[in-house]
């Protein structure tokens, strides 16, 4: 009997022991693991560094101010899974924003201007998609294109003048608040979890990754490849559209210069979250880390007094660094 106990008191403690490890294990060969890690450490440090950060009114600041990225992100996550990349978003941001500024400002219901807010950003992405799966063109290269073809357009629906007369009520989806919560972090979470259902529930879903991992072994089962990357850039650009809407509405007003120069920080979210510019490896839940890293970031170095193009030094080297891991990662993975 004594030897019985003897003998499962270390089998146990090995078994526990065995389980932990695993669990670490399981952890770090998560994609996202770099991003949470990051913003655990970068958290607690400014914790210390500045009595301002924990606040509630501050952490409430950051949250919002990611959300528009997140909300992006999650769109550019599913292009950069295919193998592609949307540099267009950002100025599709601002043309969803200015077409439901312009749309409300003449009169045209809430609904009906957000819905053509988002029709603008379809058309855009649709314009995309037909490119670069139709004709087989480089996707870096057609949005980039886009990209000036949109902010031309943006700047000739506004000749250079803010929009300001919006509707209250698209108003308050950037501005409100419920349980305390601003309303653009909730519709990032629910949006989140729509698509963190369809990546990973959906035949959609594991068509995508199955484009990633190889083109031609997924076309070989029969998946239709061109129409999967066409809907790829349609997701990115309506998922751009909303946080463009979400952003005037935050905002108050339209102008030409909505939405400038994000594109980089929503490419940064989703691969400092883990998503793979080798294609087929990444997760919604690490878009929404990365995105929560670059925001607490910013507002950090804003909180120490940082100045503004230093803030852009750390972001860009950040970016530098979740491109470095991400292959330090494809590499162990390939072996």
């Amino acid at each position: 009997m004594l030897d019985t106990q003897t003998t499962r008191g270390p089998q146990a403690a090995m078994s526990k022991g065995s389980r932990a490890s695993g669990a670490v294990r399981w952890f770090f060969s998560l994609p996202s693991s770099g991003a949470v890690i990051s913003v655990v450490v970068v958290s607690t440090f400014l914790a210390f560094a500045s009595p301002q950060f924990l606040t509630v009114e501050n952490l409430t600041y950051v949250a919002r101010s990611f959300s528009f990225i997140a909300i992006a992100a999650i769109g550019q996550f599913v292009v950069i899974l295919t193998r592609g990349i949307d540099i267009s978003s950002g100025s599709v941001i601002g043309l969803t924003g200015i077409v439901t500024a312009l749309l409300s400002s003449i009169g045209v219901p809430a609904p009906l201007a957000i819905l053509g807010g988002l029709a603008a950003g379809f058309l855009v992405g649709l314009t995309n998609g037909s490119l670069i799966a139709g004709l087989g063109l480089v996707s870096f290269m057609v949005t980039l294109g886009m990209l000036n073809v949109v902010r031309g357009l943006d700047v000739a629906l506004t000749r250079g003048y803010p929009i300001s007369n919006i509707d209250p009520a698209i108003k308050y989806l950037g501005q409100g608040f419920f349980l305390g919560v601003p309303l653009p972090v909730w519709i990032m979470l629910i949006l989140a979890l729509v698509m963190w259902w369809v990546m990973t529930r959906t035949v959609f879903g594991r068509q995508v990754y199955a484009i990633g991992g190889n083109e031609e072994a997924a076309r070989l089962s029969g998946v239709k490849v061109r129409r999967i990357i066409a809907i790829a850039f349609i997701l990115s650009a309506v998922f751009s559209g909303i946080a463009g809407i979400l952003l005037t509405a935050r905002l108050g007003v339209a102008d030409a210069t909505i939405g400038f120069g994000y594109e980089l920080d929503i490419i940064a979210a989703a691969v400092i979250g883990g998503t793979s510019f080798f294609g087929g490896i990444g997760s919604v839940v690490g878009v929404i880390w990365g995105a929560a890293l670059l925001g607490i970031v910013r507002n950090g170095m804003a909180l120490l007094g940082v100045d503004s193009f230093w803030q852009q030094v750390v972001i860009g080297a950040v970016i530098i660094l979740a491109v470095i891991i991400d292959k330090l990662r494809t590499r162990s993975v390939s072996r």
